[in-house]
This record gives structure tokens, sequence and C-alpha cells, in this order.
């Protein structure tokens, strides 16, 4: 069977930036082994695969080189934007199925994307020295940014890390394995390191993603951790309810690959009530793949 597979950057802020997605539109035959094999050989970081859905506009799966994960926020920007540019759907508020739940995504007419993400989850608190041991790093860099590590869920487990400049986030040097090991220990999904040291005056903060149990050694751009991110910093009163709508984040800079990531939060009573990743996309390429 040859599938076409379309090539897709989300969040960059030019040409050589972003996170690139594989996206497979038509994907209802396919079996998780296909898709696998199909994400294999793709080799990003993530591939979705659309089908149709019976809850929603559409059925959305995502596939590493790995196995399949609930949510990807890069590779849904990616898919909506491959969408609207082949006149699948016109601008507007679609649903999609996802492994997460059913949620929302916005494509405005101008080609820009937002995706709704769950209600954030505040799980636990892990100790700055036990994650500066697998990072193999100063547990002062975390302890001087003077946050507490956490995890938070706004669809998948996301350990947000605060570092104390860009000058330490960047040199640290991912162990994959001592990461990937304490991933499945504490049933994790990413480490999403961050820090307050930004490049750009407009931005939050600048961040670096990190996810070997589901063979991603770093990503340059991670909406869904990025959500969480937001979340977080809501919590520990980083960001207030003025600044809510259009946060923006930095991530990809230690990789050559500048991206920028936005999140909207809406808030009632000091709770948050919806939490949206936005950005664009570019189509880069095709595949034909045989499987």
């Amino acid at each position: 069977m040859k599938i076409n597979a379309y090539l897709v950057s989300s969040f960059g802020i030019d040409a050589s930036g972003g996170n690139p997605a594989g996206v497979v539109l038509d994907a209802d035959s396919l079996t998780d082994l296909q898709k696998k094999a199909i994400a294999k050989e793709i080799g990003f970081s993530e591939t979705a695969f659309v089908q149709k859905s019976d809850k929603a506009d559409f059925k959305v799966t995502f596939f590493t080189r790995v196995e399949e994960v609930d949510l990807c926020g890069h590779a849904t920007i990616a898919t909506y934007a491959l969408l609207f540019k082949n006149n699948v759907i016109k601008a507007g508020e679609y649903t999609q199925e996802l492994k997460a739940g059913v949620l929302k995504v916005n494509v405005s007419e101008y080609g820009v994307i937002v995706m709704d993400q769950t209600l954030p989850s505040f799980k636990n608190i892990i100790k700055p020295e036990v994650i500066a041991k697998v990072l193999k790093i100063p547990d002062k860099w975390i302890i001087s940014a003077s946050l507490i590590p956490r995890v938070i869920s706004t669809g998948l487990n996301d350990l947000i890390i605060p570092i104390d400049t860009r000058k330490h986030l960047f040199s640290i040097k991912p162990d994959d394995k001592r990461i990937a090991d304490f991933e499945k220990e504490h049933g994790l999904d990413s480490f999403h390191i961050f820090t307050f040291d930004i490049v750009s005056k407009e931005a939050v903060a600048h961040s670096r993603n990190l996810d070997p149990m589901h063979g991603i050694h770093e990503e340059s751009a991670t909406g869904s951790s990025t959500g969480a991110l937001a979340c977080y910093l809501f919590k520990n009163g980083k960001v207030h309810q003025e600044q809510l709508h259009n946060l923006l984040f930095e991530q990809g800079y230690s990789m050559g690959k500048p991206s920028q990531i936005s999140v909207s939060l809406e808030v009632k009573r000091d709770e948050i009530t919806r939490v949206q990743v936005g950005g664009r996309a570019i189509i880069t390429g095709e595949n034909n793949i045989i499987v």
C-alpha cells in the first residue's frame, strides 16, 4: 500500500525554525503497526493520522517512532493547517477525537490554528535535588529559580522544571537513558525545562523539552507541554489575569530551530477554565511511503 505523508513544520518564527511533524490525511484503513512503521520511516518526533469519527469532526492519532501518544500539540497544529491549506476545511471551529478526549480546534481565515487542551491537573512535586541528579546539573540551578518542579497535565504528564538562566538551560546535556528511566518510573511524558531569561522581550519564558522514553531526544516546539507550563506559571502567580491572552513562549533555540508558541488561558474565580495553544505551520514536503 502506498501512503502519502505530508511534512509540516509548526511554530517556527522563520523558515529555519519550528517543529516538523508528519501528517497522513486518509488513515482509516491503517493498523497501529502500520502507523508506527510510517512514523518510523518519516523519522520526526510525531506523525499524525487523520480518520473519520462518530464523536467529532475528525479523529486524530499520534505516533512517535516508538509508540502511540495521547496528544501532540505541534502535530495538531500541523494537521489542521494542512487540512485548511488543502481546502478540506474552511475557517471555523472543529472538534477532534483524541485519546486525551474530544477537544476543539479553531482555524482562522489567516491559517492560524488554535487548539484546546484538557483542563490542567496539578500533580506531584519532585525535589530539585532529585531532578538535578537525573540531569547531572547542580541543584542550585533549579533552586535559584525560586519555583518548585511539578508534574502538570493538560493531556500529558509534563514535569515542569525551572532553571535560573538561559546559559544553564542550554548547557544541559541530556542523558537519554537516565531521563527515560525516570519518566517510566514516575509516569511522565516529558521533562519541560524553562527559564525566565528570554530572547524576545514579548516572551514569557524560554524552554527545552526532553522525552527520550518516547524516542524524542529533544523537541524544538512542544504545544502540549507549553500549555502545561502556562498553567504552572499562573498557579505560581507568575502571570496574571490581564496577561492571559496570547502568552508567548520561546523554544528550539538550543537546537538552532527558533520557535514561538502562543497560549491563552481563561480563568474564573482563580480557576483555569480553558487552555488554548496556537500557532502557524508551513508545509515543507511530501513523501510516498510503502507499508
